[in-house]
């Protein structure tokens, strides 16, 4: 039975996760101890903060409980050619949390300074809670050798959403890019340059942009709409950064929205028992409001 004391290794060999078991932690710094209970995962996570045990054990046993009843939740985004070509490639994917049938999507991107990917607690219950919410949620598991490739692999997977919509069973319509500290940093840029920016063709922009705690601070007319939201005590990402950044989107007409926590530090993921807890609600509420204005604006 699931529960706390279950093994990082168990969950990673488990036959319902053969072929992507790894990448649901973040492994990049080698094989997890076989000892390793999964209430110990946050020390996996170098930069994150306030990993929650009851999170991670709801995201692992809805996904179980997905693939045991015959649904898909993991989809390669190369080709087996391609990654022969590029073995890094093997280790990338996205991970599908279904939402209402036709329902838009929302693409999120963990961080870990592109060293690790910290989608156990920066992507993955994120996404779950958009499913949750009737929306499709998609946690992407990248490249961290370098910014660009990492960028590379998220424009990837928006093209693969894009030519997979029916069989996904996703609108396309005013999707939204997250993420959190370098992953937002990916979302930012892929929302300014879209796919086309990073070798994947011209596709419609994201409608929002969601960003956690980064010290991204570079913007232009080409920025999305965009939320952010940080903690006053994050050592990587400065606040003050982050709403000099929106402050300038917004004397630049973009719809920006800005949320500071007291005390709060870096990497706290969906911030469960903070001070930041709900504020996935405040986002979605930003993304539905621009996802409607971006419609309307299309057809006018």
């Amino acid at each position: 039975m699931l529960n706390k004391d279950t093994k990082v290794v168990d969950v990673i060999e488990d036959p319902l996760f053969k072929g992507y078991g790894r990448l649901i932690f973040p492994t990049a710094f080698g094989r997890p101890s076989s000892s390793m209970p999964l209430s110990k995962v946050g020390s996996m996570l170098i930069y994150h903060n306030y990993v929650n045990t009851e999170t991670t054990l709801d995201v692992i046993g809805y996904m179980m409980k997905e693939v045991k009843a015959g649904r898909k939740i993991f989809y390669d985004i190369y080709t087996e050619a391609e990654k022969r070509r590029d073995p890094d490639k093997r280790d990338t994917g996205l991970f599908f949390f279904r939402g209402k049938p036709g329902a838009p999507f929302g693409l999120i991107s963990a961080g870990g300074g592109f060293y690790y990917v910290g989608s156990i607690h920066e992507s993955l219950p994120h996404a779950l809670e958009l499913s949750r919410r009737g929306y499709n949620g998609f946690a992407l598991v990248y490249r961290t050798r370098t910014a660009d490739t990492a960028c590379e692999d998220l424009a990837r997977a928006i093209r693969f959403i894009f030519q997979n919509k029916k069989e996904l069973g996703v609108s396309t319509e005013g999707y939204s890019l997250w993420g959190g500290s370098a992953g937002a940093r990916m979302a930012a840029w892929q929302g300014a340059y879209g796919p086309a920016g990073f070798g994947e063709g011209e596709l419609p922009r994201a409608a929002a942009v969601i960003m956690q705690y980064t010290g991204h601070s570079q913007y232009s007319r080409l920025d999305p709409p965009t939320y952010a939201c940080v903690g006053d005590r994050d050592g990587i990402a400065d606040w003050r950064v982050m709403k000099r950044r929106l402050e300038c989107l917004e004397a630049l007409g973009t719809d920006t929205e800005f949320h500071l926590y007291h005390g709060l530090r870096h990497g706290f993921g969906l911030g469960k028992g903070t001070k930041a807890e709900g504020w996935i609600d405040d986002a979605v509420r930003f993304w539905e409001r621009n996802r409607k204005r971006k419609k309307v604006h299309e057809k006018s």
